[in-house]
Protein backbone atom coordinates (compact mmCIF):
# COMPACT_ATOMS: atom_id res chain seq x y z
CA UNK A 1 0.00 0.00 0.00
CA UNK A 2 1.41 3.41 -0.99
CA UNK A 3 -0.03 6.39 0.86
CA UNK A 4 0.54 10.13 0.42
CA UNK A 5 1.98 11.82 3.51
CA UNK A 6 -0.93 14.28 3.87
CA UNK A 7 -3.35 11.43 4.36
CA UNK A 8 -3.86 9.27 7.44
CA UNK A 9 -3.89 5.66 6.21
CA UNK A 10 -5.20 4.32 9.52
CA UNK A 11 -8.14 6.72 9.42
CA UNK A 12 -8.91 5.87 5.79
CA UNK A 13 -8.84 2.13 6.61
CA UNK A 14 -11.04 2.70 9.67
CA UNK A 15 -13.72 4.56 7.67
CA UNK A 16 -13.58 2.06 4.78
CA UNK A 17 -13.86 -0.98 7.06
CA UNK A 18 -16.72 0.51 9.11
CA UNK A 19 -18.68 1.30 5.95
CA UNK A 20 -18.03 -2.16 4.50
CA UNK A 21 -19.17 -3.88 7.70
CA UNK A 22 -22.40 -1.91 7.66
CA UNK A 23 -23.00 -3.09 4.06
CA UNK A 24 -22.07 -6.74 4.70
CA UNK A 25 -18.95 -6.47 2.54
CA UNK A 26 -15.34 -7.49 3.19
CA UNK A 27 -12.23 -5.40 2.52
CA UNK A 28 -9.81 -7.55 0.52
CA UNK A 29 -7.18 -4.89 -0.12
CA UNK A 30 -6.76 -1.18 -0.72
CA UNK A 31 -4.14 1.24 -1.98
CA UNK A 32 -3.71 4.97 -2.34
CA UNK A 33 -0.97 5.98 -4.72
CA UNK A 34 0.11 8.41 -7.37
CA UNK A 35 -0.29 7.26 -10.95
CA UNK A 36 0.95 9.78 -13.47
CA UNK A 37 -0.39 13.12 -12.29
CA UNK A 38 -3.37 11.68 -10.41
CA UNK A 39 -3.83 10.12 -7.00
CA UNK A 40 -5.89 6.93 -7.04
CA UNK A 41 -7.68 5.27 -4.11
CA UNK A 42 -8.46 1.65 -5.01
CA UNK A 43 -10.70 -0.44 -2.81
CA UNK A 44 -11.11 -4.18 -3.49
CA UNK A 45 -14.22 -5.70 -1.89
CA UNK A 46 -15.88 -9.10 -1.69
CA UNK A 47 -18.84 -10.88 -0.12
CA UNK A 48 -20.18 -14.41 -0.12
CA UNK A 49 -21.46 -15.09 -3.63
CA UNK A 50 -19.33 -12.27 -5.06
CA UNK A 51 -19.87 -8.54 -5.51
CA UNK A 52 -22.02 -6.94 -8.17
CA UNK A 53 -21.54 -3.79 -10.16
CA UNK A 54 -24.30 -2.23 -8.02
CA UNK A 55 -22.35 -3.12 -4.83
CA UNK A 56 -19.31 -1.32 -6.22
CA UNK A 57 -21.28 1.73 -7.40
CA UNK A 58 -23.18 2.05 -4.10
CA UNK A 59 -20.02 1.75 -2.02
CA UNK A 60 -18.20 4.23 -4.27
CA UNK A 61 -20.91 6.87 -3.68
CA UNK A 62 -21.09 6.27 0.07
CA UNK A 63 -17.33 6.14 0.52
CA UNK A 64 -16.81 9.28 -1.56
CA UNK A 65 -19.26 11.09 0.72
CA UNK A 66 -17.53 9.80 3.88
CA UNK A 67 -14.09 10.83 2.61
CA UNK A 68 -15.37 14.31 1.83
CA UNK A 69 -17.29 14.77 5.11
CA UNK A 70 -14.30 13.57 7.18
CA UNK A 71 -11.75 15.41 4.97
CA UNK A 72 -9.65 12.24 4.77
CA UNK A 73 -7.96 13.08 1.48
CA UNK A 74 -7.26 16.79 1.06
CA UNK A 75 -6.04 16.60 -2.56
CA UNK A 76 -7.91 15.60 -5.72
CA UNK A 77 -8.10 11.83 -6.22
CA UNK A 78 -9.82 9.13 -8.26
CA UNK A 79 -11.85 6.53 -6.37
CA UNK A 80 -12.07 3.00 -7.80
CA UNK A 81 -14.11 0.26 -6.12
CA UNK A 82 -14.03 -3.26 -7.55
CA UNK A 83 -13.93 -6.97 -6.82
CA UNK A 84 -10.50 -8.53 -6.32
CA UNK A 85 -10.87 -10.54 -9.53
CA UNK A 86 -10.09 -14.15 -10.31
CA UNK A 87 -6.42 -13.69 -9.39
CA UNK A 88 -7.27 -12.25 -5.99
CA UNK A 89 -4.49 -11.46 -3.55
CA UNK A 90 -4.04 -13.69 -0.51
CA UNK A 91 -3.56 -11.42 2.49
CA UNK A 92 -5.36 -12.86 5.48
CA UNK A 93 -5.45 -16.29 7.08
CA UNK A 94 -8.99 -16.86 5.79
CA UNK A 95 -7.82 -16.06 2.23
CA UNK A 96 -5.22 -18.84 2.44
CA UNK A 97 -7.56 -21.31 4.14
CA UNK A 98 -10.22 -20.69 1.49
CA UNK A 99 -7.67 -21.31 -1.25
CA UNK A 100 -6.40 -24.73 -0.15
CA UNK A 101 -6.32 -27.02 -3.18
CA UNK A 102 -6.03 -24.12 -5.63
CA UNK A 103 -3.11 -22.93 -7.74
CA UNK A 104 -1.28 -19.97 -6.22
CA UNK A 105 1.86 -17.96 -6.86
CA UNK A 106 4.03 -16.57 -4.11
CA UNK A 107 6.87 -14.04 -4.19
CA UNK A 108 9.14 -14.06 -1.15
CA UNK A 109 12.00 -12.08 0.40
CA UNK A 110 14.64 -13.14 1.12
CA UNK A 111 14.89 -15.98 -1.39
CA UNK A 112 14.96 -19.63 -0.32
CA UNK A 113 17.84 -21.50 -1.93
CA UNK A 114 18.18 -18.68 -4.46
CA UNK A 115 14.52 -18.77 -5.44
CA UNK A 116 12.05 -15.95 -4.77
CA UNK A 117 9.07 -17.06 -6.90
CA UNK A 118 6.97 -20.18 -6.31
CA UNK A 119 3.91 -21.47 -8.12
CA UNK A 120 1.93 -24.54 -7.17
CA UNK A 121 -1.07 -26.02 -5.39
CA UNK A 122 -1.67 -24.68 -1.88
CA UNK A 123 -1.79 -27.76 0.33
CA UNK A 124 -2.00 -26.23 3.80
CA UNK A 125 -1.71 -23.03 5.80
CA UNK A 126 -0.54 -22.37 9.34
CA UNK A 127 0.31 -19.01 10.91
CA UNK A 128 3.99 -19.88 10.45
CA UNK A 129 3.98 -21.15 6.87
CA UNK A 130 2.21 -22.29 3.75
CA UNK A 131 2.75 -25.65 2.07
CA UNK A 132 2.92 -25.49 -1.70
CA UNK A 133 3.19 -28.50 -4.01
CA UNK A 134 5.24 -27.38 -6.98
CA UNK A 135 4.53 -29.02 -10.29
CA UNK A 136 6.87 -31.97 -10.83
CA UNK A 137 8.69 -31.26 -7.57
CA UNK A 138 8.42 -31.89 -3.88
CA UNK A 139 6.32 -30.02 -1.36
CA UNK A 140 7.85 -26.75 -0.17
CA UNK A 141 7.07 -24.94 3.09
CA UNK A 142 7.26 -21.18 2.72
CA UNK A 143 7.45 -19.13 5.92
CA UNK A 144 4.63 -16.60 6.11
CA UNK A 145 7.11 -13.99 7.40
CA UNK A 146 8.94 -14.15 4.04
CA UNK A 147 5.88 -13.76 1.81
CA UNK A 148 5.97 -10.48 -0.08
CA UNK A 149 2.96 -11.20 -2.35
CA UNK A 150 0.65 -14.15 -2.79
CA UNK A 151 -2.29 -14.55 -5.14
CA UNK A 152 -4.54 -17.08 -6.77
CA UNK A 153 -3.67 -18.07 -10.33
CA UNK A 154 -6.61 -18.09 -12.73
CA UNK A 155 -6.78 -21.37 -14.61
CA UNK A 156 -8.93 -20.60 -17.61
Amino acid sequence: MTVHLKTDPDRIAEVVEALLRSEGLELVDWEFRKEGRSWVLRIFIDKPGGVTLDDCADLSRELGDQIEVNNLIPQAYILEVSSPGLDRPLKKEKDYLGSIGKLIQVTIRPPIEGQSFFKGILLDYTPSGVLVLREGEKTREIPVSQINKARLVFEG
